[in-house]
C-alpha cells in the first residue's frame, strides 16, 4: 500500500510532519423524487460498519483496472494516526493528474452513505475506461476518505466520544458524562480536540488538494415554493455573498464554489429520481460557520504552523435527505441516495477536469430553489440579518 505514496510528493510530506452510474449524457426516466421514505424504522443492519468499509477497499484495490492505492495514514507517515478508539484511519487515492481533490464522507457517524458513495465511486473509477472517467483521472488526484469518523459510524452517533485508550473506556467530563465531539466543528485554532481531527488535518495539509466535496445527511425536507420533497441539497459553509466568503482570494470562492453547486444543478435538473435546492437552516438562514472542516479548508488555517504558506481551496457539500437518528432513511431509499451521491460527486468532478465548471454563470445559484434570504447563521456572532 506504499507503492502510490513512494511515487509521490506526499510521501516525504507525510513522513516529516456499489453501484454503476449513468453516463452524462441523457438523463433516464426514474420514479417522482420522493425519497427517503418515512415509512417504517431504519434498517441499520444494512448499513456499511467499519470493517466492511475496509474490506470492500481492500476489494477495490485488488481488482480495478485502473489503479486504486488504499493505506492508513500510519503509513503515509502522519504523526496522530488512529481514531480516538485506536481504530486505523483510511484513504483511498485514484488517479494520476497533477492536481489533487480532497472527498470525505462519513465525518457525522450517523450520516452512512457518504461511505457507500465514495466506495460506489472508487469502483467506477477504478473499473469504467470511457473517456469520461479517464478524463477525471488524468485531471486529478483523488484523495477519498471514505469513513472520516470511524468510531462515530460504530456507535451510530453523529459525534465521536474522546477516549481513555490506556483504561478503554470514555474520558468523562467534570459532570460524569461523556465528552462527546463534532468532528465538523473541530477544526478550530483552540480546539482539535480528537484525534481524528489532528490526523486529518496533517493529511490536508500534506495534499494541499485544489478542490474539496464533503457528504452529509439533512433531515426530511420539502422545497419552498412547490411542497415537493427535497432528496439533495447543495451547500456551502460560509455563504455566497455573506459575510465571509467574499472576502477569501478577493472574492475567487465566493464565485467559484457558486459556479461548482450550478454546474451541478444545471446538469443534474434532468433526472426525475433526483429534486435538488439550496442548502439552509430554516427561517431564510444560510449558514456562515468558520469552525467547520471545509470552512477552515477555505479560510486557510494555519494551526501550530502546520500550514505556514496559507494553502486554502474551494470545497462544496452535498446534504442527502434523512438520516438514521430520526428513522427516517427508509430501505427503499438506500440505492437512490447512493447513486445520486455518487452521481453528483462525478458530475462536479468532470466539470473540474473539463474546466466547464468555470464557464458556468455563477449566478445560477441564484435559481437553485431556495427560502428567501433572511440572514446568516453563524459560530462567531450568532445571527447576522442580511442588510437593508
Amino acid at each position: 500500500m506504499r507503492k502510490h505514496l513512494q511515487s509521490t510528493r506526499l510521501w516525504a510530506i507525510g513522513a516529516a510532519s456499489i453501484l454503476a452510474l449513468p453516463l452524462l449524457g441523457t438523463a433516464p426516466a426514474y420514479a417522482n423524487a420522493n425519497f427517503p421514505s418515512p415509512e417504517g424504522e431504519t434498517n441499520t443492519a444494512s448499513i456499511l460498519t467499519y470493517e466492511d468499509t475496509i474490506k470492500k477497499l481492500l476489494s477495490l484495490e485488488k481488482t480495478s483496472r485502473h489503479q486504486v492505492d488504499v493505506f492508513t495514514l500510519e503509513e503515509a507517515g502522519i504523526y496522530v494516526n488512529k481514531s480516538e478508539q485506536g481504530r486505523d484511519l483510511y484513504v483511498a487515492t485514484v488517479g494520476q493528474g497533477a492536481e489533487d481533490v480532497w472527498v470525505q464522507g462519513r465525518i457525522h457517524g450517523n450520516e452512512p452513505y457518504g461511505a457507500e458513495s465514495i466506495l460506489s465511486l472508487i469502483k467506477d473509477l477504478g473499473t469504467n475506461g470511457s473517456a469520461e472517467y479517464q478524463n477525471i483521472r488524468d485531471a486529478f488526484t483523488i484523495h477519498f476518505i471514505p469513513m472520516y469518523n470511524p468510531d462515530g459510524s460504530e456507535m451510530n452517533i453523529r459525534q465521536t466520544v474522546l477516549w481513555d485508550q490506556a483504561a478503554g473506556e470514555p474520558l468523562l467530563a467534570a459532570d460524569g458524562t461523556e465528552q462527546r465531539v463534532d468532528l465538523n466543528r473541530d477544526w478550530v485554532s483552540d480546539k482539535f480536540q480528537a484525534q481524528e481531527s489532528l490526523a486529518f488535518y496533517e493529511y490536508w495539509t500534506a495534499v494541499k488538494p485544489s478542490y474539496g466535496i464533503d457528504i452529509h445527511h439533512q433531515g426530511l425536507k420539502k422545497e419552498y415554493a412547490t411542497g415537493d420533497d427535497v432528496t439533495l441539497s447543495l451547500g456551502i459553509s460560509l455563504a455566497p455573498g455573506g459575510p465571509t466568503l467574499p472576502s477569501i482570494k478577493d472574492g475567487a470562492y465566493d464565485v467559484l464554489t457558486r459556479q461548482m453547486h450550478g454546474y451541478v444543478y444545471e446538469k443534474l435538473s434532468g433526472y426525475g429520481y433526483i429534486n435538488m435546492d439550496r442548502y439552509q437552516v430554516g427561517n431564510g438562514l444560510e449558514i456562515d460557520i468558520k469552525g467547520g472542516v471545509v470552512s477552515a479548508m477555505m479560510l486557510g488555517l494555519n494551526y501550530k504552523d502546520m500550514n505556514p504558506t496559507g494553502h486554502s481551496n474551494p470545497v462544496v457539500f452535498f446534504e442527502t435527505s434523512g438520516n438514521t437518528s430520526d428513522g427516517s432513511l427508509g430501505q427503499k431509499a438506500r440505492g437512490k441516495s447512493i447513486q445520486q451521491n455518487s452521481l453528483a460527486m462525478k458530475t462536479l468532478l468532470l466539470g473540474l477536469a473539463t474546466k466547464e465548471v468555470q464557464d458556468v454563470d455563477p449566478d445560477v445559484w441564484k435559481d437553485i430553489p431556495h427560502t428567501p434570504v433572511t440572514g446568516y447563521s453563524t459560530d462567531y456572532a450568532g445571527t447576522i440579518p442580511v442588510g437593508p
